[in-house]
């Protein structure tokens, strides 16, 4: 008998929409380079030019604002190695502030770019964070200063799907004169975001989060804003990020967008009538489930829940022979062994972090689905937990908390 498949880690990737598969496809036929000037080449740079205006459009920006990058990670780099720029040539007069204030659980890609920043002077800042993951806004208060040249939050949380105040944390950051980045990656095309709304001078995206294709990435940058490219060497993107364009990834990302801006909002409903059920079935059926993210300022179709006594990457084998797929955290920290940075920053404890799953839901995902994962887990945890020689009921729910 075959095992059926319930794909539940789309925070992680997704799968490519339909529509945008049909795009790509039948983009691969242009090959001519976006730069070259004779009709090949003006094909290709009219396709990326409209692919900017309707990325670009869909978070309320200016087309000359966007900048198409290879990943989110990418530009997440881009924006940081700001503080590394040796030259006054690239931002004149901001090498006086050179702080950053970012939080403790931002994506690996920004913590560790911070580090490396640390190393070579940059003075850099960690916010903490409640035990559903907000930060601490008057800690924000106390670290700004004259030498704050940029805070970095971002807008939802990958592994537990809590929420900024992002309009909040961008008011208090231009009060101060500093700059404001917010990695969007995880909201971008599940939310609305308007760029003006929220006051930001940088905002990170990425296609495979919305059913678009891996590769390929977009920058926004506000007009007047300090700017030096992280990748040189080249003219493409007005001299913002060297090396020929990325026509047919360009392209899936604009074709993700127009169909996010069709789907997005019914399917931010559905995913939280979905929510609702797993969460309430997982505290019906599972004894000592512990929910980690706010439970009302989150990301629809993210739950992330803690099972002591029961190891996470177990958890996540045995569902996977049911034909289940979630995750333990961030995709990126795949095969660590060290507990969730994320969780361990909400107060949590270790034991409770390596006994946490990640279930994310995307547009294909059906209640039929969500009701075949609460028949499977019970057993799991169950069986997990009847081999732990740790695990005794009750007096690990006690520890836990």
């Amino acid at each position: 008998m075959e095992t059926r498949r319930v794909y539940l880690d789309h925070n992680a990737t997704t799968p490519l929409h339909p529509e945008v598969k049909k795009e790509m496809i039948e983009a691969m036929e242009m090959f001519g380079n976006p730069s070259s000037m004779h009709a090949f080449g003006r094909e290709a740079h009219a396709n990326i030019e409209h692919a900017r205006q309707s990325v670009a459009g869909f978070i309320g920006a200016h087309e000359d604002e966007l900048v198409f990058v290879g990943s989110g990670s990418e530009a997440n780099n881009t924006v940081l190695s700001l503080f590394a720029c040796a030259s006054n040539l690239c931002i004149p007069g901001f090498k006086a502030r050179q702080t950053i204030i970012t939080s403790r659980i931002e994506h690996p890609c920004v913590l560790e770019t911070s580090q490396c920043l640390a190393h070579r002077g940059t003075t850099v800042k960690l916010l903490d964070v409640d035990r559903y993951g907000r930060i601490d806004i008057d800690q924000l208060k106390e670290y700004l200063s004259d030498d704050v040249g940029l805070v970095s939050v971002m807008t939802a949380n990958n592994e537990i799907g809590t929420l900024q105040d992002i309009s909040e944390i961008g008011r208090l950051a231009h009060e101060n004169g500093s700059l404001m980045h917010t990695d969007a990656v995880q909201a971008f095309g599940k939310m609305p975001l308007d760029v003006d709304e929220i006051g930001v001078d940088f905002l990170t995206m990425s296609a495979h989060k919305i059913y678009g294709p891996k590769g390929i990435g977009a920058l926004y940058v506000r007009k007047g804003t300090p700017y030096c490219p992280f990748i040189r060497g080249g003219h493409q993107e007005k001299g913002r990020r060297a090396g020929t364009e990325n026509t047919l990834g360009i392209m899936g990302l604009a074709k993700a967008v127009e169909m996010r801006a069709l789907e997005m909002e019914d399917e931010a409903r559905r995913f939280a009538a979905m929510k609702e059920v797993l969460v309430k079935g997982i505290e019906e059926r599972i004894d000592n489930a512990l929910f980690n993210g706010h439970p009302e300022l989150s990301m629809p179709n993210t739950v992330n829940v803690s099972f002591p006594g029961a190891e996470g990457e177990a958890i996540l084998l045995y569902l996977d022979l049911a034909g289940i797929a979630v995750s333990t955290g961030s995709a990126c920290a795949s095969g660590s062994l060290d507990p969730s940075h994320v969780l361990l920053a909400t107060g949590s404890s270790a034991e409770r972090a390596h006994g946490s799953i990640r279930i994310s839901m995307g547009r294909e995902t059906t209640m039929e689905e969500i009701e075949y994962v609460l028949d499977v887990l019970p057993g799991v945890i169950s069986r997990i937990r009847s081999m732990s020689t740790a695990y005794i009921k009750g007096e690990e729910h006690v520890a836990a908390k």
